[in-house]
């Protein structure tokens, strides 16, 4: 059901970031914003009225569940260049913040007062974030920099969910960019989707250690995302940074394949948490490859795959453990007077070398956008790219401006060395 869920959500997302973002260019961040922060929510009171209901609600509201794009947009929107990485870490980290805090805070109140009130407690946090926004936040795409207003007509180039895929294929840069995002967050997305559970079943960590766990991941991310990734971006440059992260993702991954005993999970944890400037740094690399008004669509670009990988890791990862006979049902299990439960004595002595064998292909997978990223280059010729730009994108702007006739073609960027 799990898998069934994020692989619906995730395909809807991956079709709808690129066509949110763009309209985000046109008609201004904070409109999406609401929308995408309300149809995130939505779905939370659902858990008490209806399951059923919040399955449906939750699959279907990956239409509009694309944040990401639109605040990252919002970020590129209010800060200079140089001072993106930064931004787009402190993003990342009170997103890893919340992280920390949730699942602690959901768990205790859970136990104590029992599971309505947790859905309560977040159904009014997120109504009192979509006021923050109404009240607090404002409107970042300044409107001389709109090309077109809310009674503008929109053509169908623009609502054209694939068009970024065009725009990525005529681009050698934007698509090295692309590739490296999915073959990097496809593991990520299946392991957050049964890596808590797999702690629990085949490691055998408790409910309170796999909470400590979290937290602790959750605080060295912070750190990582904010002080680590500003440090590294400074130091040895965007290109670098991204090369880094995604060499801390191949250790982590193996280490949690490899691993069979409790520390090493931990080990493995703390190099995760390293492993999570990659996001940031890519982010900040995509923004420098747009134009000032053409941010929401190289992020939605960015948004729309990593929801195509939040539908297909689940399953990819639930296929694997399927093949190699992993069972991580939820169910009681009787302990051994050695303490271990029974599941995990048989599982350890079935698999001794391999206990993981999802995050081993995950490792592969994150190797393979290593050696992607090795192609991108460092530094792109800004005015040559802003250029390119408007001429891409100038017959979604004025559908009825004369073009020549090979500018449609026109490639996003033209400074490249692979």
């Amino acid at each position: 059901m799990n898998g069934l869920i994020q692989g619906v959500k995730g395909l809807l997302s991956f079709l709808s970031a690129p066509l949110i973002g763009a309209l985000s260019d046109v008609w201004g961040r904070k409109s999406f914003l609401l929308l995408t922060v309300f149809f995130t929510c939505a779905p939370i009171p659902l858990m008490k009225i209806s399951p059923w209901w919040y399955f449906a609600v939750i699959s279907v509201s990956g239409v509009f569940a694309v944040t990401f794009s639109v605040v990252f947009a919002y970020v590129a929107d209010i800060t200079q260049e140089h001072e993106r990485s930064m931004a787009y870490g402190l993003v990342s980290a009170t997103f890893a913040a919340s992280l920390v805090t949730s699942p602690a805070i959901g768990a205790y109140l859970g136990r104590v007062y029992g599971d309505s009130l947790v859905v309560v407690l977040a159904t009014a946090i997120a109504l009192l974030d979509i006021c923050f926004i109404l009240v607090a936040v404002p409107e970042s795409l300044p409107e001389k920099m709109r090309p077109a207003s809310w009674g503008a007509p929109i053509s169908w180039e623009q609502a054209d969910p694939f068009a970024s895929l065009k725009k990525v294929g005529q681009d050698s840069i934007v698509l090295l960019i692309c590739i490296t995002v999915f073959l990097s967050y496809l593991p990520e997305a299946g392991q957050y989707s049964s890596f808590f559970l797999y702690l629990r079943q085949i490691m055998g960590f408790s409910s309170e250690s796999v909470a400590a766990f979290i937290a602790v991941l959750g605080i060295l991310s912070i750190i990582a995302q904010t002080i680590v990734l500003s440090l590294l971006m400074r130091s040895i440059g965007n290109k670098n940074t991204i090369l880094l992260g995604l060499g801390f993702q191949i250790l982590q991954l193996a280490w949690y394949g490899f691993g069979s005993e409790p520390w090493m999970m931990w080990a493995a944890g703390a190099v995760a948490a390293m492993s999570s400037i990659t996001f940031p740094a890519v982010s900040a690399l995509v923004s420098r490859t747009a134009d000032a008004d053409q941010q929401g669509v190289v992020q939605g670009m960015i948004t729309g795959i990593r929801g195509l990988c939040n539908g297909l890791g689940p399953a990819l990862y639930g296929f694997i453990f399927y093949i190699f006979h992993v069972e991580l049902n939820e169910l009681p299990l009787p302990e051994t007077p050695s303490g271990g439960s029974v599941a995990t004595q048989y599982h350890l002595q079935q698999n001794s070398i391999i206990p993981g064998p999802p995050f081993l292909f995950g490792a592969c997978s994150v190797l393979l956008a290593l050696l992607v990223a090795l192609f991108i280059p460092e530094h792109t010729n800004l005015n040559v790219r802003s250029s390119n730009w408007k001429k891409h994108c100038g017959s979604h702007s004025h559908p009825h401006s004369p073009q020549a006739p090979g500018e449609a073609k026109e490639p996003l960027l033209q400074d490249t060395n692979v």
